[in-house]
């Protein structure tokens, strides 16, 4: 069993993620899904992105990790969804307790001088997907790799960004059911 922290995507702390934290924690987890947008949803992309920014990169990052403190000394895997995937990536690369990151949707960039001591790191992109190119994709598997991360990377064509939130457009059935069976084995791996 894993202590999972789930940060939601810029649509806030929707059905979806209480759904993923869910199905996570009837495998087994304890599953803690944080809401980092204070009750606030958005229907949109461009909606989200307005209270993200209200809210600010560094406030959301001084939540994810205070959300994630008290459970820390447990040993957290971080996981979360796009926006929610980025500071999952931040705030596990800075705990050294950290037992895994599973990265749905996005990534963060990464410093220079990060150290990852091969912390295992599951990302699960579309494929292609708008907001993360080949490219610049390639670049974060090969600095993760070199800060020291076990990195696996599963891209899943045709399927839109937020392919796992069946109340999205991106909605992809298949994809999502393909990254939750991948995700629990990734999970129950971290068991060991």
């Amino acid at each position: 069993m894993s202590d999972v922290i789930l940060f939601h995507s810029v649509h806030g702390l929707r059905p979806a993620v209480r759904d993923a934290a869910g199905r996570l924690r009837a495998a087994g987890h304890r599953v803690h899904v944080p809401d980092l947008f204070d009750g606030r949803t958005a229907q949109t992309v461009e909606e989200g992105m307005a209270i993200s920014e209200e809210i600010g990169r560094d406030e959301l990052l001084r939540r994810a990790v205070a959300a994630a403190a008290p459970h820390s000394d447990a040993g957290l895997v971080y996981a979360g969804f796009s926006l929610g995937a980025s500071l999952a990536q931040t705030v596990a690369l800075g705990d050294e307790r950290a037992r895994g990151a599973l990265l749905l949707h996005g990534t963060a960039d990464i410093a220079d001088d990060a150290a990852a001591d091969d912390l295992p790191v599951q990302l699960h992109v579309a494929d292609p997907d708008p907001f993360e190119t080949h490219d610049w994709l390639t670049a974060w598997y090969l600095r993760m790799r070199r800060a020291g991360a076990d990195v696996e990377v599963f891209r899943h064509p045709g399927a839109g960004h937020l392919y796992t939130d069946p109340g999205l457009p991106d909605w992809d059935a298949e994809a999502a059911e393909e990254t939750w069976r991948l995700a629990e084995e990734f999970l129950a791996s971290l068991d060991g």
